[in-house]
């Protein structure tokens, strides 16, 4: 009797060794310009433990770019999706200019099925580090075409202007180039909950999509995108690895908007919940959560042991809607009371008629009102949370580099990140 329940467990506990390095699926979470107090702020104010909180394994990332301590998004995505440190500005391509493959082009030429998704242009940095090949972050119309040339199974996010012929220098008709190559094409929510095929490019806005708090009803959420992606690449049974960014957390974060900063993080954390539910029923997925930066020094507290969490909580508005619907002092007074509950003083008037920049500078008020503070309203060379659920969920613990981040996954599928790779786009 003894023998027989020691066999058995001798089985299970093989099995489970067996099971816990066998990953199939990855789904890999960036909340761009996210730091571990943007996380903890959002957390505090809706008065729960996020879903990527939940995550067992956590560690943190440093993110220093080939050229500076502090990195952009196009060198730190690089990072995230080749393993290999760059210039700011430059995308899948070393200092040198020889390319760099990313670990979705690495795992296509491998069978697997790929996605990417983001709420900004789809050319923008992060979403571009992950299946494209320029000198400059800016070449966007070169980014669109080598997208629609590119080996990936789903695209969704926005940006239809740089595939658009009358928008486009060249006058190329990189809709019709895409379909060509097998994608279909879609342009509004319904669009989306509606498709059941096998290959889409989904752009959603001429430019970047709506912020989470203006998003239109022809516009998908994050978490809507992420479920529909999730659908497509694994109704097969093929394995698959998807890509999914939370892209304006990082502009929040340059306006230094604490009410835009935690409205964004929900959505992204609401898409983690989404990528965490299908882990948990198909157990040989891998689910990391990262950012490739942080964004504007966030400080929990400007002093007096306290942050004004119940002030934060009555904001009802970004602050770039409140300035754009204010057309003079007496409206921007009125909608500050209406949707941020305050009166602004005559110091606080008198800043915003002298700023620059309108927007960041009510963005300072709000915070400041609720004794939360920001160093700066560009990127920081702070460490950002690395999160992790899955099999191989415990190798993305400590502190690591971000080219460590690709490596692992790569290690943990049974791929090498090298180049160079056959068929990268390089237009």
């Amino acid at each position: 009797m003894k023998k027989g329940i020691l066999l058995v467990m001798l089985v299970l506990v093989v099995s489970l060794l067996t099971f816990a390095g066998d990953v199939k699926n990855v789904i890999f979470l960036i909340g761009d310009g996210m730091g571990s107090n943007q996380i903890l702020l959002t957390s505090y104010l809706e008065g729960r433990e996020l879903y990527m909180m939940q995550m067992p394994y956590t560690g943190y990332a440093i993110t220093y770019s080939a050229d500076s301590n502090v990195t952009d998004s196009a060198a730190a995505g690089t990072a995230l999706a080749s393993g290999y440190k760059t210039n700011n500005g430059f995308i899948g391509m070393l200092p040198n200019g020889e390319v760099v493959p990313s670990i979705a082009e690495v795992l296509a030429e491998q069978g697997y099925k790929t996605g990417v998704i983001a709420t900004s242009r789809i050319t923008h940095a992060t979403p571009a580090s992950f299946y494209g090949h320029v000198l400059s972050r800016n070449e966007e119309d070169k980014l669109a075409e080598q997208l629609v040339n590119s080996n990936l199974t789903v695209a969704l996010g926005g940006g239809w202007r740089n595939f658009d012929p009358t928008r486009r220098a060249d006058r190329k008709d990189l809709i019709s180039v895409a379909k060509e190559n097998g994608f279909d094409y879609i342009t509004t929510k319904q669009e989306l909950m509606d498709y059941s095929g096998e290959k889409v490019l989904g752009l959603f806005a001429s430019s970047h999509m709506n912020s989470v708090t203006e998003r239109t009803p022809a516009e998908p959420l994050l978490p809507e995108m992420t479920a529909k992606a999730i659908e497509i690449l694994s109704k097969d049974d093929t394995p698959f690895f998807l890509m999914v960014e939370g892209s304006q957390i990082d502009w929040e974060c340059h306006d230094n908007d604490v009410f835009g900063m935690w409205k964004e993080i929900v959505e992204f954390d609401e898409a983690v919940k989404v990528a965490l539910d299908f882990a948990k029923e198909n157990p040989d997925t891998l689910v990391v959560v990262t950012s490739d930066h942080e964004t504007g020094g966030l400080g929990l507290s400007t002093g007096g042991y306290t942050m004004d969490l119940e002030m934060v909580r009555k904001y009802q508005k970004t602050t770039d809607w409140v300035v754009a619907n204010s057309k003079n002092t007496e409206e921007l007074k009125s909608n500050v009371k209406e949707y941020y509950g305050f009166d602004l003083s005559e110091e606080e008037v008198a800043y915003l008629e002298a700023a620059g920049n309108k927007i960041r500078a009510l963005a300072e008020i709000t915070s400041a009102r609720a004794s939360i503070g920001w160093t700066t309203h560009d990127h920081s060379g702070a460490l950002v949370p690395v999160l992790a659920f899955g099999p191989g969920a415990e190798k993305f613990v400590g502190i690591m580099d971000n080219t460590d981040l690709p490596r692992k996954i790569a290690s943990l599928v049974g791929v090498e990140l090298s180049y160079p790779l056959v068929n990268v786009p390089n237009n």
